[in-house]
């Protein structure tokens, strides 16, 4: 694994690579509050070990990139798209395959139909389509209104606070297919708060907004879709898995049995597989 900081038009982005860059590049997008080491290292691995060049970053107020006042961002989601261009153009990568989890598949959308020259492939985990309206899908589950409800109470500064709630986040995101390890959570959330600096700043994510000019633009993708998604995801339900597969031509969809809002490990297989498939392409 190499580190690599990406500094442009005033924002410093932390990334990591992994495997030769000769080889097909993996650009990683991870989700809202999650910094790039919610792509476990060893799934980065695996991935390259398929002979693909693989690259994860933390977006804006997570990790070790650029953070901003909480309440006061001070940018918008198509800043965070621009971010996509702007860490291939730190590693002169003119296009690569995009990867995203949940908001990183937003980001992923926007970023395929943008510029489509620069993305090769895009593969959304956990996602829902952007522009399309969704009101007639099922929405959250109860559990996790309840626990976003929970979340507003915690004093995002504090630490143990921060860790217990994000342990009971990551809970209530697991899927069915396997029995939730508090434990190694919680150690996890431990190391990645630490490297963070706190997570206060990642609360300024839940103020972004996608952009109306993105509206009914879906079926403007022409890059291979393929979409996996869960059939137990708390967040968005697998409905939104299928009518985002089903807005672009010839768009494939894996269904997780059991799989929350997450990368499970009972899932890697599966996922390592699909993603192999559709990046050989």
């Amino acid at each position: 694994m190499n580190e690599r900081m990406i500094r442009a038009d005033g924002v410093a982005l932390a990334t990591q690579s992994f495997g030769d860059p000769a080889w097909p590049p993996i650009f990683l997008i991870m989700g809202g509050m999650a910094s790039m080491l919610w792509w476990p290292e060893a799934l980065c691995e695996r991935l390259a070990s398929h002979g693909r060049y693989v690259i994860r970053y933390d977006n804006r107020d997570t990790g070790r990139s650029t953070k901003y006042p909480p309440g006061e961002p001070g940018y918008t989601f198509d800043d965070m798209v621009d971010d996509v261009f702007r860490v291939l153009d730190g590693y002169a990568i003119p296009a690569a395959h995009i990867v995203g989890m949940s908001l990183g598949a937003m980001i992923g959308q926007v970023a395929a139909i943008k510029r489509p020259s620069r993305v090769l492939s895009l593969t959304a985990i956990s996602s829902t389509p952007v522009g399309t309206d969704t009101s007639h899908l099922p929405q959250f589950s109860e559990a996790f209104m309840a626990q976003m409800e929970a979340a507003e109470k915690v004093d995002w500064s504090d630490r143990s606070q921060v860790i217990a709630c994000m342990i009971e986040d990551s809970r209530v995101l697991a899927g069915t297919a396997h029995p939730f390890d508090e434990a190694q959570t919680g150690a996890f959330i431990a190391q990645d708060y630490d490297r963070s600096g706190g997570y206060l700043s990642a609360t300024n994510h839940g103020a972004l907004k996608i952009g109306d000019a993105w509206r009914g633009r879906l079926s403007e993708m022409k890059v291979p879709l393929l979409v996996i998604h869960g059939t137990a995801d708390p967040v968005y339900p697998i409905e939104h898995g299928e009518t985002l597969a089903e807005a672009v031509a010839s768009a494939r969809l894996v269904r997780l049995e059991g799989g929350g809002h997450e990368l499970h490990l009972v899932h890697w297989d599966t996922i390592v597989a699909a993603i192999v498939q559709h990046t050989a392409q």
